[in-house]
C-alpha cells in the first residue's frame, strides 16, 4: 500500500514539474481555431492575420482581434508583467515617412522620433518607447514595446520570423436581427383593442 502510495505521490510530482517546465517556455505564437476565428469575425482581414515568436513572452489570446478598418493586432506578455504589442495593418514605409510617424504608444505626440534602416525594416524609437517595422506585399508588420518592457534585438528577431497565419475558411456572418412576427397583432391600425358602444356612445 504504501508503494501504491510513493508512486502515485511521484507520477503528482512530476506531472506539476512538467507543467512548470512548459509554462516557463516562450510561446510558439500559435493561436487556437476558435481565437482565429474570433478575429475574422471582428473583422480583421484573413490575409493581414500574422504571428510572431517573442523570447520570454506568451501570446495572450483574449488580447487578439481587429484593429483600425480590418487589420489584426495581439498583445504578448511576459511573466512579470512586461509587454509587446503586435499590429498588422495595410501601410507603407519610407525613410522619408519613417520620422514624421510617432512610434506606437510614445509620450509626448510630439517626442522626436529616431529612425534607422537595416535589413529587417525600420527601428524606430521616441517617447520611452520602440518598434520594428518590417513591409511585406503591402502590409505593415509592427511588433512595440516600452524601452524597459523589451530590448532592441527581441524585436527584430521576432519581426523578421513573422509568419502569415493561413485560414482554412472564412468566418461565417453574424446573426441577423429578423423581427418577431407575432400573429396576435392585426395587418391594419394601431392595433389597439376594440371597444364595441352602443348608439349613447
Amino acid at each position: 500500500m504504501l508503494v501504491f502510495l510513493g508512486l502515485a505521490i511521484l507520477i503528482i510530482a512530476l506531472v506539476v514539474l512538467g507543467r512548470t517546465f512548459l509554462v516557463g517556455r516562450g510561446s510558439s505564437g500559435s493561436l487556437s481555431p476558435a481565437v482565429l476565428d474570433q478575429a475574422r469575425r471582428q473583422g480583421a482581414a484573413p490575409d493581414l492575420i500574422y504571428m510572431v515568436e517573442v523570447k520570454g513572452y506568451e501570446i495572450a489570446e483574449q488580447s487578439v482581434g481587429v484593429i483600425n478598418d480590418e487589420g489584426f493586432g495581439a498583445f504578448y506578455s511576459a511573466k512579470d508583467g512586461r509587454r509587446v504589442q503586435l499590429r498588422i495593418d495595410r501601410g507603407t514605409m519610407t525613410d522619408a515617412l519613417c520620422p514624421g510617424l510617432p512610434v506606437t504608444d510614445m509620450e509626448p505626440l510630439t517626442a522626436l522620433v529616431r529612425c534607422e534602416r537595416d535589413e529587417v525594416g525600420w527601428y524606430r524609437e521616441g517617447g520611452g518607447h520602440h518598434e520594428y517595422i518590417a513591409v511585406r506585399d503591402g502590409h505593415l508588420i509592427k511588433l512595440a514595446g516600452s524601452l524597459g518592457d523589451v530590448d532592441r534585438a527581441t524585436l527584430k528577431a521576432a519581426v523578421a520570423g513573422a509568419r502569415h497565419v493561413a485560414t482554412t475558411a472564412p468566418a461565417a456572418p453574424s446573426p441577423s436581427h429578423t423581427p418577431v412576427t407575432r400573429g396576435d397583432l392585426p395587418t391594419t391600425g394601431d392595433g389597439a383593442p376594440i371597444q364595441n358602444t352602443g348608439p349613447g356612445g
